[in-house]
């Protein structure tokens, strides 16, 4: 696979990587076409897991890297990696606060960001559309820094980190289409709607692989504004959903299992 990815440019590359994780997102959306509902505890399990991934592939994937590459460059190691951070976390607090959202298992009128007449069913995929941004930028910031040739960065380590993501996006694309048929919809516009809310990923991870390419010095922030992004998330939405229906440790051991797979692929393949 690394042979075969390295004929292409790095942009092409988080776009191939980007349009993966998609895919996993659909494959997951898919589940509403066998059931109209999932148990809640399974779904709780899901979120958790997918949370785990994130904490590891920000860690892992991306802050790790940063500190090193900003070593290697000759800058105060810990200073990119903390102001990446913040600032990825203050960019998706931003966008929380404008994008008109409902989490699941919230009511409608406990729907987030600027308020708006849109239906149920649009706000709960712009939820986890919010999410899937900083998930697509981490995977084509890691492909965009490979360029830089820096030895904290390799191919491998991006694609870790691209398979992490699909993993994660399966059970968030069920997580989407079957609430969704829940409410009413039918079995292809659920799955629509499910996919569709991974379909920015290519988008964002092609627009931070472009981002990153030119500006070696900025690589650090980058990959740091990623996991800060991811954090963010993780922290905001993931934890208290999987959590919400007091299935605490059902999703904790989710979340304990998703960042030790994250892990493996991390350092096994990175």
């Amino acid at each position: 696979m690394i042979d075969w990815l390295e004929q292409f440019t790095p942009v092409t590359q988080a776009l191939i990587a980007t349009l993966f994780t998609w895919l996993l997102t659909a494959m997951g959306a898919a589940v509403v076409f066998f059931f109209k509902t999932i148990n809640q505890k399974v779904l709780d399990g899901m979120l958790g897991f997918a949370a785990g991934i994130m904490i590891a592939a920000s860690f892992w994937s991306l802050l790790a890297p940063a500190i090193e590459m900003a070593e290697n460059l000759g800058m105060i190691s810990w200073v990119p990696a903390v102001v990446g951070f913040l600032t990825g976390g203050a960019f998706l607090w931003i966008i929380d606060k404008i994008l008109p959202h409902l989490h699941l298992g919230y009511k409608r009128s406990e729907a987030e960001g600027i308020k708006t007449g849109w239906q149920k069913s649009v706000l709960l995929v712009l939820a986890i559309t919010l999410h899937n941004i900083p998930e697509g930028l981490a995977v084509g910031v890691a492909f965009g820094a490979v360029a830089s040739g820096l030895p904290s960065v390799t191919i491998a380590g991006a694609i870790a980190l691209a398979i992490g993501i699909g993993i994660q996006n399966f059970p968030e694309g069920t997580a989407v289409s079957v609430p969704l048929r829940r409410e009413g919809l039918s079995r292809f516009k659920s799955f629509w709607y499910g996919q569709l809310s991974g379909i920015v990923e290519p988008i964002a991870g092609v627009i931070g692989a472009v981002a990153v390419m030119s500006m070696t010095f900025f690589l650090p922030y980058a990959l740091s504004f990623a996991a800060g992004a991811m954090i963010y998330v993780v922290v905001e939405e993931l934890i208290p959903e999987s959590q919400l229906n007091r299935n605490n440790d059902i999703s904790t051991i989710g979340a304990m299992l998703g960042f030790s797979i994250m892990m493996v692929l991390d350092v096994a393949l990175g």
